[in-house]
């Protein structure tokens, strides 16, 4: 029997199944028949060669009325083949490279079906290269020719498979596939109208009309949000049915002391959010939530109140961070924060206070050493580290809240690696500065509870913003290196960020600014007689953490680096930032970065550099210069961008199984697919009585865990 499991071998044929695998990455019945045609062309509405245009893509119906090779070239050893052909409106031209053999498939009389961007030689319109199928049903077309259905549906194709082959393909598996019960339950297609899967797959592959492909697209489109909220829906029940410790607020501990001697007043939106949070720590099931907030909204000191909670009540907290100089940096904040509160059984240190304890790869064999024993016995009520805490061999006496920074950088299972360890699960509280919205937020992180900070801090200095366009205004951009001098020469300091290290880019780099060039280039020019230094990621860690030890005091002038800037880094004495091409980066980073200067008591100023000429990347970095709110910009990326890149590298199992649903444009159906999903879960939590789901679900998750591990 085959099914949508069957590898597709068994179905077309080794050949045609190694074409498919090397060009698509397919490899079931499933993966091909869940390649969706990306538009469709009615033979009605076939190309009328009386009316091509250059430019245009065209797919033609038309009948072969000479065909002839030509030599040219050096000892005429390469050919062109011409083909003359006709629709009854018109003639066209179609060439062909070192192909003479398309003499035997293109003679004199053969109809067909050529598709391809016309171009144009001499004036007349041609196709070069055109994509061809030949079709013999002219005088009399089956009943299921595609003819006789009237539409043809035009796949994403390839070089080497074309449109028309993955039509045959398609044919063969649609043919003898079973394709078992359906993920999606009856009475959630019968609550929307949606059509069952095996109508589905028919209409979608081989429509009619055009009302059956897009009924068809809506079942697909529902399908796929709906089985991703239910591996939200399901991680949500488990969460609520797992066992956590409460930690509730103790009076005159460290989280009291703590909050008593902030040099600040909170905003009412931290207190609200920390509110919250504390009460979610007071319940007995673990809190999983998710705090965004604007660049400099405080979300660190919401995080370090929780974190403090938690060790008043006898736990731990871990922070997990995705890079060692935003770990160390983090250790550093932290400590400084706490004072004689993070000095716990040393000199000086407060009554009942705890330790503060960093652990990153890169440690030394007696710092790592103290580090993981401090861990172990409890010593150290906080632990900073990047992905060195969740290896094996790094214990906890009684982890009580993982806290994780920049959670688009880590997969689900680097989260989970922690959190599954003991029976008695820790509370989780996820950090982002990159504003979401809310589609993207229900979409990747669908199994969080949602808590948003946009009130800045009382004194928070703006930054202003401003697009350089070095290529046509090159004054522009040495006036940008004098107010650098000028900010340096009032005791201040400066970010230059560029987007690559070294000079050994490819052809897409070759236009871009290398971090090494440039440092040499500022060092003996425009910054001359400046403390320059240089921070990427490719650093050794303790060189790293010199270089933002010494920046952090003053001792450097200008930090030339890559994004490892990008966020967490606090140096209240940086007022400005130079962006170099900037155009290479998304709006959300461009506003992270910015929100690296303007932290003191002076304003900030962001300069954007850009050769681009390139009118929608200047309309990008204009809306920057625009606007500070970063959740408007957010929004703006989404729209902006790709879906791949919404989504993230770091959700490339969650993207594969997206093809028609859009987390830019389809917010209504994603809504509509959480709330049949958690109904679903509700009522059968294990899923017994919907296997199809959940199946659909363990390939879902089966492609997730597969991408972490090739990543690893």
């Amino acid at each position: 029997m085959v099914d949508l499991s069957t590898r597709l071998r068994s179905v077309v044929g080794d050949k045609t199944a190694k074409a498919l695998e090397t060009a698509f990455g397919m490899v079931t019945v499933d993966d091909l028949l869940r390649h969706y045609p990306r538009r469709y062309v009615g033979v009605g509405e076939l190309s009328d060669l009386s009316t091509l245009r250059p430019g245009q893509y065209a797919t033609i119906l038309a009948r072969v009325v000479s065909a002839k090779n030509y030599s040219f070239g050096p000892g005429g050893k390469r050919t062109r083949t011409e083909v003359i052909v006709t629709d009854g409106t018109g003639r066209l031209t179609l060439t062909f490279f070192q192909q003479a053999w398309r003499l035997k498939t293109l003679a004199e009389g053969t109809v067909g079906l050529f598709a391809g961007e016309v171009g144009e030689f001499r004036g007349t319109p041609q196709l070069t290269h055109p994509i061809f199928e030949p079709v013999s049903d002219e005088d009399g077309p089956s009943e299921d020719s595609r003819l006789a259905r009237g539409i043809i549906p035009i796949y994403p194709a390839s070089a080497k498979v074309t449109s028309f082959s993955l039509e045959r393909s398609v044919a063969q598996a649609l043919a003898v596939v079973d394709l078992g019960e359906d993920p999606l339950p009856a009475e959630v297609r019968a609550a929307r109208g949606l059509a069952d899967q095996a109508e589905a797959f028919e209409h979608i592959h081989r429509p009619r009309a055009k009302e059956q492909w897009q009924r068809a697209r809506d079942r697909f489109r529902f399908e796929e949000a709906f089985v991703l909220q239910s591996v939200f829906a399901q991680r949500r029940h488990v969460v609520e049915h797992d066992r956590a410790t409460a930690r509730e607020q103790v009076p005159d501990g460290l989280r009291e002391r703590f909050a008593e001697r902030l040099p600040f007043t909170l905003t009412r939106g931290q207190r609200e959010v920390a509110d919250v949070i504390a009460a979610d720590l007071a319940r007995t099931h673990p809190m999983h939530r998710l705090l965004q907030g604007e660049v400099g909204s405080g979300k660190t000191v919401v995080a370090l109140l929780a974190m403090l909670q938690v060790v008043d009540a006898g736990g731990q907290a871990a922070l997990l961070a995705p890079t060692e100089v935003l770990a160390a940096q983090h250790h550093r904040a932290i400590s400084t924060l706490l004072g004689d509160l993070a000095q716990g059984g040393m000199l000086g240190g407060a009554d009942r206070a705890t330790r503060v304890q960093l652990l990153t790869g890169s440690l030394g064999a007696k710092a790592r050493r103290e580090a993981l024993d401090d861990a172990a016995s409890g010593e150290a009520g906080i632990v900073v580290g990047t992905h060195a805490l969740i290896q094996e061999g790094v214990e906890f006496a009684d982890l009580g809240l993982l806290v994780v920074d920049e959670q688009h950088r880590f997969g689900v299972e680097q989260r989970s690696a922690l959190v599954d360890r003991s029976e008695v699960k820790p509370h989780v509280l996820v950090m982002t500065a990159t504003p979401i919205p809310r589609t993207v937020a229900m979409t990747v992180f669908g199994d969080l509870e949602t808590s948003t900070l946009r009130e800045l801090p009382a004194g928070r200095q703006p930054v202003q913003t401003t697009v350089v366009p070095a290529a046509e205004r090159p004054e522009w951009l040495a006036r940008a290196w004098e107010r650098v001098r000028e900010e340096v020469a009032k005791g201040r300091q400066a970010y230059v960020v560029v987007s690559r290290i070294g000079t050994g880019g490819g052809d897409e780099d070759k236009d871009t600014t290398s971090l090494v060039d440039l440092h040499d280039e500022l060092v003996g020019g425009p910054l001359s007689g400046l403390r320059l230094a240089m921070l990427h990621g490719q650093l050794p860690a303790d060189e790293k953490d010199a270089v933002m030890r010494s920046f952090a005091a003053g001792e450097i002038d200008v930090l030339v680096a890559t994004t490892v800037v990008e966020v967490g880094v606090d140096v209240p004495n940086a007022t400005v930032m130079v962006v170099m091409d900037a155009d290479r980066f998304g709006l959300s980073q461009l506003h992270q970065l910015r929100g690296r200067v303007g932290r003191g008591s002076e304003p900030g100023l962001c300069l954007l550099v850009t050769n681009s000429e390139v009118e929608t990347s200047r309309e990008r970095l204009a809306a920057v210069a625009a606007t500070s709110d970063g959740f408007e910009l957010s929004q703006l990326d989404v729209e902006l961008r790709h879906e791949g890149d919404v989504l993230g590298s770091r959700q490339s199992g969650v993207r594969s199984s997206l093809r028609l649903l859009s987390v830019v444009r389809h917010e209504d159906v994603i809504v509509d697919a959480r709330d049949a999903a958690q109904a679903v879960v509700e009522s059968d939590p294990t899923l017994a009585e919907h296997p199809a789901l959940a199946a659909a679900i363990r390939a879902l998750e089966e492609t997730e865990q597969a991408d972490y591990l090739e990543r690893t």
